[in-house]
């Protein structure tokens, strides 16, 4: 049975285009795309991304625990701040990627990807044999809205935010008369912050923001958008650009991992070796040099050979061109403004390999 967010009848009710999406019915678009898009890049925009996964692991063992489960090093993350990392199998390849918020001395905050909570949990569960852990999945008692663009802390300030944060922190807050965590983070490239609460409140909250953001030229915001606003942002999308046959270093997030982790984890004998030792195959961003799209699973050629595939692709409305990531076979000939093919129909197009993010990321905030 398809799930349905809190502010499923909302969506509803703004004719929201519906689909189906990691076993949740979800609005993919609200007017056009292209009109959503723009409005975060140049507004604010309002996310209803409840079908996220929020697990929360306490207990004696849990800064131990988690430590084990991921590249990252827990033990240096402060109080109320937040670390992107991933769930690495032994083999170094990726269950999910996560998000890890510290709440407490020893209470953390879990984000996963919707299409991943069970596994995740499943994960999680055969790990903490021999740990005093509680993993406690909370994600069907919470909702989660994003706040996303250059006027969304102006808004978050009018509905009654007083706490100053950085990014990728997360604090108790107060919107609307309503007690929720707030953390500046997203999945847009722009500045803006994600709201968690009770979803007792899912209804009012989202109607006091569209009501009080009206000013700042506030839309709701669906999926669609979503996949655009992240692909220019350079960010990966599990089940595209990241999977249980790609590790973080092939994806390129080795800046997310380590090399003075002293704990073990899962996978890290892999991880290392590969950091040291290089990797088979690696993520490129691509831009098409004709009107053509490259699409998720498109092949990529290279001098008459087959050297990759497509993982995430579609129009930039930002830079009016076509983009992709892909995985290539790593060779040192496929480099920055090297042109490649990809097959679309069954005939080779043109594109130019370019740097990521496509487009410049405006999320790093900082008040000291």
């Amino acid at each position: 049975m398809t799930k349905q967010t809190f502010l499923h009848d909302k969506h509803v009710q703004l004719e929201a285009k519906m689909v189906d999406f990691a076993g949740w019915h979800m609005p993919v678009q609200y007017t056009s795309i292209i009109e959503e898009h723009n409005t975060v890049r140049e507004n604010v925009g309002l996310f209803d991304v409840s079908h996220m996964g929020e697990v929360f692991v306490s207990g004696k063992d849990s800064l131990v625990f988690l430590n084990s489960i991921v590249p990252q090093d827990i033990s240096k993350l402060p109080y109320e701040k937040a670390v992107y990392c991933q769930l690495p199998k032994e083999n170094g390849c990726l269950i999910d990627d996560l998000i890890i918020y510290k709440l407490g001395i020893l209470e953390y905050l879990v984000i996963c990807n919707a299409s991943r909570v069970d596994e995740d949990i499943n994960w999680m569960s055969i790990n903490s044999k021999g740990y005093d852990v509680k993993i406690d999945n909370q994600s069907h008692n919470y909702s989660l809205l994003a706040i996303q663009g250059p006027k969304a802390d102006a808004l978050m300030r009018k509905m009654g935010l007083k706490t100053q944060q950085d990014s990728f922190t997360i604090k108790p807050a107060t919107i609307a008369g309503i007690k929720l965590l707030a953390s500046r983070t997203g999945y847009t490239g722009e500045d803006g912050y994600e709201i968690l609460f009770e979803n007792k409140y899912a209804e009012f909250l989202w109607d006091k923001i569209l009501e009080n953001g009206k000013e700042f030229g506030i839309k709701p915001i669906g999926l669609g958008a979503r996949d655009t606003l992240r692909l220019e942002a350079g960010l990966h999308l599990y089940g595209n650009d990241l999977d249980e046959n790609t590790t973080p270093i092939e994806a390129g997030l080795f800046w997310s991992v380590p090399k003075d982790k002293s704990a073990n984890y899962n996978g890290k004998n892999v991880i290392m070796e590969q950091i040291a030792n290089g990797v088979s195959k690696k993520l490129i961003g691509l831009k098409m040099l004709d009107k053509s799209i490259a699409r998720h699973e498109y092949d990529v050629y290279f001098k008459g050979e087959k050297v990759g595939y497509i993982t995430s692709g579609a129009p930039s409305p930002t830079l009016k061109e076509n983009i992709a990531l892909a995985y290539v076979k790593n060779d040192k000939e496929i480099c920055e403004n090297t042109t490649v093919q990809v097959m679309i129909r069954e005939k080779l197009h043109d594109a130019q390999v370019v740097k990521r993010p496509f487009v410049q990321k405006r999320n790093k905030v900082r008040l000291s």
